[in-house]
């Protein structure tokens, strides 16, 4: 499926960004807070061992009372090593996870955070997790790091769960369409034709909304219709 070549396009790309750093520039703090970047990448690393062994069988291990953030940020500070074995460590654990997310029963469905996912969605949620950590880590070192189209996997996984995020909220979920302009100039629409609450504007600017990277009234994102706004605000691409 085209997930599985973008999520490894998207891998590649930050491998060819990775190598460049130096033993300084892992070390320097990141912009997720409280985590340097070698940080950023042994959570990276730890999630893609856990998605390989989850869509292989493995129970994953309960969090009891603690949030998913308060969770990863626990096993980060248990792990915490160097470049020189937290880089390998990612490397090998990516081939792992997209292998297996490749030649998994597509129809089958795997535990994760929020709910059980089947291999397309969990590479997209792959796709998601290691496209928003990099702006983590190329923001501050101020290394480009470009839009591309595969953003519309991104785009289309925070509309699909706009319903969940209206459900956590406590509200109704609501038909809401998105109208999205990626940095090629493709046009991506997501929902209803007949929807009333519309968001429109740039993808990328959408996806970083819905990763808690940009406030929606920083995106130059637009709405219309009564809820499109809420829907706006409580957009999220990640599990609680």
């Amino acid at each position: 499926m085209e997930i599985f070549d973008d999520l490894e396009a998207e891998y590649d790309r930050l491998d060819g960004i990775f190598v460049t750093l130096s033993a300084e520039d892992w070390m320097r703090p990141s912009a997720a807070a409280g985590w340097s970047n070698v940080d950023v990448l042994l959570h990276l690393a730890q999630a893609e061992e856990r998605v390989a062994a989850t869509v292989k069988g493995d129970a994953m291990q309960e969090r009891g009372a603690m949030s998913v953030d308060e969770a990863m940020d626990l096993w980060v500070r248990s792990e915490r090593a160097g470049p020189e074995v937290v880089y390998p460590r990612w490397q090998a654990a990516r081939r792992i996870s997209v292998q297996v997310l490749r030649t998994a029963d597509p129809a089958k469905a795997s535990a994760w955070a929020a709910a059980a996912l089947r291999p397309a969605t969990m590479a997209t949620t792959r796709l998601a997790e290691h496209w928003a950590h990099a702006l983590d880590i190329t923001g501050p070192l101020n290394i480009p790091y470009p839009d591309t189209d595969r953003l519309r996997h991104i785009a289309r996984l925070g509309h699909r769960t706009l319903p969940y995020a209206f459900q956590l909220a406590g509200l109704e979920p609501v038909p809401v369409r998105a109208e999205l302009t990626g940095p090629g100039g493709s046009n991506w629409r997501f929902g209803p034709e007949e929807a009333e609450n519309v968001i429109s504007g740039s993808l990328g600017a959408f996806c970083r909304v819905g990763a808690q990277r940009l406030k929606p009234e920083d995106s130059g994102l637009t709405t219309s219709g009564p809820h499109a706004a809420t829907a706006l605000r409580l957009l999220r691409n990640y599990a609680a």
